[in-house]
């Protein structure tokens, strides 16, 4: 009686892949680990502890989501995880002065071990070392772009943080004297700024009891009617508030462009420069200045 033979059992790429991480996971330990060192260690960016930990911890995410057999671009746990490690440690290495292409480099140092490995390797076919390839090559892209996207999340983030901090600072109000204060107006304005610089502004109106606020645009950049329109409406708003307004550091062009635009200022009190501006302030607070000659 003849024996059936058994059929020939064909293991999945992730099933390939378990297989030679689990038989030389000792020696595929060392080699990345060896990797790490030299890009991390020898630059003072990690220590030795950091990237074995890192090793053993890619490793054990790497194991698990083979072990999944989930396919590539499937949001699973694993999958999650393994992009969490990866977003992670690129931040850290970024934190500690590194540059975002060395964690580049060193994700495609992780797959060239494992290509050689499996390289080194006779036991698979043509096709299935391909299949394990592409695989590879899947995976670790689409890491690295997670990474890239996260960082540009990021980056994006801390501009806009850097933007409202500077729109927040840029431009201080000053109680020059009781009943006086200052505001001088750096840059470009637009529709943001202005309602930032607006509210501040009338809170401290109502904060001071001031009766006189001085706004300079000596710093203004350029005037168009956009500009022109968020002036007037803090001049009436100033008003609104029982304050009077003075505009000073109209420069020529300014005046020009202001001209060209059919803005009407002839009921802005304007001074050429701030130090007019806050003569004009105290004259009307009843403040004399006088210059005191030093014996």
């Amino acid at each position: 009686m003849e024996r059936k033979q058994r059929p020939t059992v064909v293991k999945s790429t992730h099933e390939i892949l378990i297989d030679q991480l689990k038989t030389n996971l000792g020696h595929l330990s060392a080699v990345i680990e060896e990797q790490g060192k030299a890009l991390f260690v020898e630059a003072g960016i990690l220590g030795a502890q950091d990237v074995h930990e890192y090793t053993l911890e890619f490793l054990e995410l790497f194991v698990m989501w083979l072990q999944a057999g989930s396919r590539i671009g499937a949001r699973t746990p694993e999958l999650a995880a393994l992009e969490q490690f990866f977003s992670g440690f690129a931040r850290q290495l970024q934190i500690r002065g590194a540059r975002l292409e060395t964690f580049v480099r060193y994700v495609q140092s992780l797959q060239r071990v494992l290509i050689e490995e499996l390289e080194e390797s006779e036991q698979y076919s043509f096709e299935q070392s391909r299949e394990v390839l592409l695989l590879l090559a899947r995976v670790f892209n689409q890491l690295v772009l997670d990474v890239f996207q996260a960082y540009l999340r990021e980056k994006e983030q801390t501009i806009e943080l850097q933007q409202e901090e500077l729109r927040q600072t840029s431009t201080p109000i000053t109680e020059i004297w009781d009943g006086v204060l200052t505001l001088p107006i750096i840059g470009s304005l637009d529709s943001s700024r202005a309602m930032i610089v607006m509210e501040k502004l009338l809170t401290r109106i109502e904060k001071e009891r001031a009766r006189v606020v001085v706004m300079d645009v000596t710093g203004v950049l350029a005037i168009d009617s956009q500009v022109s329109h968020y002036l007037i409406q803090m001049v009436r708003a100033i008003g609104l508030m029982g304050a009077e307004a003075i505009l000073t550091g109209i420069r020529p062009d300014i005046a020009r462009a202001l001209t060209s635009l059919n803005i009407d200022l002839g009921n802005v009190t304007t001074r050429g420069t701030l130090s007019d501006g806050l003569k004009e302030a105290f004259r009307r607070l009843g403040i004399e200045v006088r210059v005191v000659a030093r014996e």
